[in-house]
């Protein structure tokens, strides 16, 4: 019956959503990061570039207010130094949310579903994903994180149970560019 309905029976759903953000190779972007903390009365903004690269992972540059470079993966996050690469602890609240993120960049509904509840609205064009922790210890760090996108995603919003937030924006995503030779480097290193 609810079929016949125009619009019902072609609801965008959180297959679709993954299936949409799993498509490029690679996305370069810029991101704007914005940290409310309860107890300054200005957000701590950072700046920097990002890479995504399917089946590697996640190049997370900083530019401002410091300069460090990161690198998540499935095998955790390592941060550069004057010597290379060293891998971070990876038993922090900071390695999950990295995770966590990772899994949301790259349209990874089911990983997200183990660990939230998902409510998605909107449409392939304009999307808004709602994430509700499911578990003790994130409920303990979230409320609840809200992105938002349209063929890329375009913002993560994380609310957390103490009163803070962080909005990170990505901006001039494109999955227009392959990896580059010294990107590609960074990945196998």
């Amino acid at each position: 019956m609810l079929l016949g309905v125009p619009g019902l029976a072609h609801a965008f759903d959180l297959q679709q959503l993954s299936d949409q953000l799993a498509k490029p190779d690679v996305i370069h972007g810029n991101f704007v990061q914005e940290k409310h903390l309860r107890a300054l009365p200005q957000p701590l903004t950072s700046k920097g570039t990002f890479v995504l690269a399917k089946n590697h992972g996640l190049l997370w540059l900083l530019k401002t207010p410091l300069q460090q470079d990161y690198r998540i993966t499935a095998k955790g996050i390592a941060r550069r130094d004057a010597g290379g690469w060293q891998m971070l602890p990876g038993k922090s609240a900071g390695a999950e949310q990295n995770r966590l993120f990772l899994a949301v960049l790259q349209g990874d509904s089911s990983g997200l579903q183990r660990d939230f509840e998902l409510s998605l609205n909107g449409d392939a064009q304009h999307w808004k994903l709602t994430l509700v922790p499911r578990s003790m210890l994130l409920k303990q760090v979230f409320n609840q994180i809200n992105i938002t996108g349209g063929e890329l995603v375009h913002s993560i919003e994380l609310l957390e149970t103490q009163g803070d937030s962080t909005l990170l924006r990505m901006q001039d995503s494109t999955s227009t560019q392959p990896l580059s030779d010294a990107e590609q480097h960074d990945f196998a290193e």
